[in-house]
């Protein structure tokens, strides 16, 4: 796409990729950039599976929300959307229920401005946009408040964004606020990159995001799992991506991501 076009905001900067725009690009997206694309390749490249595990990765993230709806959920929390691309949250949701109710939140601007334009006539979806490290600021917007319900049960989605919380930032802190946050009857959705499934499947991962705006690192299961506090994961627990509820026969173990969907009791 051009990186002319109007939309994109005048801070974004177009001389560092963003895992976000990159994301899209490996989805077949059209909203990133020639900084995006090359690094992208240079990671597919060194580590070809990237792209099965991101294909994995959102299939599940539809699942999740097709299980959710079926339990009964009518809104969402989505921590680190990322850009619109085809099957988002609210389509699925609320191709099942009109009424269901998602709120996307970002700090990368492309994603954040893309989705506003996109949500502009949706008036039961909306972007929020905030640092996903900062639970408070995000529970407490004004956005945040006028769509969701926190005396209801909530799906809160955290697909692909714990490896990007750092130990810094505290993440069992920032999970536990949130969870703290949801009424009985919600759910926690996550997935997040771990070495578990074979040796070395993220550290060219890691490494080559080093050049991009962002950092993160691989967990294990045990690590992963913690973020779930004392939420009750549903069947068949923490797996790889592909082995969470497959609408037919995973042939592969390595997804390179944990996935996993638990309740609150």
């Amino acid at each position: 796409m051009s990186q002319q076009t109007n939309w994109v905001p005048t801070s974004v900067d177009l001389e560092k990729a963003s895992a976000a725009r990159m994301y899209d690009y490996v989805l077949g997206g059209n909203h990133n950039f020639a900084v995006d694309r090359a690094l992208a390749e240079e990671l597919l490249k060194i580590q070809p599976e990237v792209k099965r595990f991101v294909i994995q990765n959102r299939a599940f993230m539809r699942r999740a929300v097709l299980f959710l709806v079926e339990q009964g959920i009518r809104q969402f929390l989505d921590l680190g959307s990322g850009i619109p691309t085809v099957g988002n949250v609210h389509e699925i949701a609320q191709a099942v229920d009109p009424t269901s109710r998602v709120v996307y939140v970002d700090n990368e601007h492309v994603a954040v401005a893309h989705s506003q334009l996109l949500l502009e006539n949706n008036t039961t979806t909306a972007m929020v946009h905030a640092d996903i490290t900062k639970p408070n600021l995000v529970l407490n917007d004004d956005t945040t408040r006028r769509v969701l319900d926190f005396d209801q049960p909530i799906g809160l989605l955290a697909i692909t964004i714990g490896h990007y919380i750092l130990p810094e930032h505290d993440p069992d802190g920032v999970f536990a606020t949130y969870r703290d946050a949801l009424a009985p009857g919600s759910y926690l959705a996550l997935t997040h990159l771990t070495d578990d499934f074979a040796e070395d499947t993220s550290e060219e991962i890691i490494e080559k995001l080093k050049k991009s705006q962002n950092t993160v690192m691989s967990r294990t299961k045990s690590e992963i799992r913690s973020f779930f506090g004392d939420f009750e994961l549903v069947e068949p627990g923490l797996v790889g991506t592909s082995q969470w509820r497959p609408e037919r026969d995973a042939d592969n173990d390595n997804d390179g991501l944990y996935a996993g969907v638990a309740r609150k009791r």
